[in-house]
């Protein structure tokens, strides 16, 4: 017998009764994997435009864009348009800031820790230029040692920590994006 009555509550003996009914409950509960759901419209194919660098930093829109065009390929590859004309809408992003603060210091004018913070604005609009989705104010940041070598090999970390950051906000771009909340 698979059930005990105890005090007029019933209760399951069996581990497979257990298992079905953890099944049925997650799934009736709606519980999915980020990044598993639709995108917002019922848009299938999406064009991703170069990001516009509002800052001061050269290459951090290709290299944000070349990161989100991956997370895109990684998640959904044949979701992606080839051209504006193939697709449903467009994504185009905005990075707006990107700010370096020393975080630490080996003494007062010299800093071995920096940290950088990047933030974007992401929109899809459909053919027709409706706005059907919008992600503003996405921020991360990263840090990376200071070397004392020169600025070359500083540039080099900061890159690498702008890649970093770069790679995080495509994730929760794609997440936001299929989420059907």
């Amino acid at each position: 017998m698979p059930y005990v009555k105890s005090g007029g509550v019933l209760f399951v003996k069996s581990k497979n009764t257990w298992m079905i009914f953890l099944t049925i409950l997650l799934c009736s509960c709606g519980y999915r994997f980020s990044g598993s759901g639709t995108f917002p419209e019922s848009v299938e194919y999406i064009f991703i435009e170069v990001f516009e660098n509002q800052t001061s930093k050269t290459g951090a829109e290709r290299t944000v864009t070349n990161q989100v065009i991956f997370e895109f390929t990684r998640q959904r590859e044949r979701s992606l348009a080839n051209s504006p004309e193939e697709a449903d809408a467009i994504l185009k992003g905005v990075i707006r800031n990107i700010t370096t603060n020393t975080i630490s210091r080996v003494d007062y004018e010299v800093a071995s820790e920096r940290e950088v913070v990047m933030t974007i604005d992401v929109k899809l609009i459909k053919k027709g230029g409706e706005i059907i989705w919008t992600a503003k104010g996405l921020s991360d940041s990263q840090a990376y040692d200071v070397s004392q070598l020169g600025n070359i090999e500083n540039e080099r970390n900061e890159d690498i920590a702008i890649a970093r950051i770069s790679e995080r906000l495509s994730e929760r771009v794609f997440a936001r994006l299929t989420d059907n909340f």
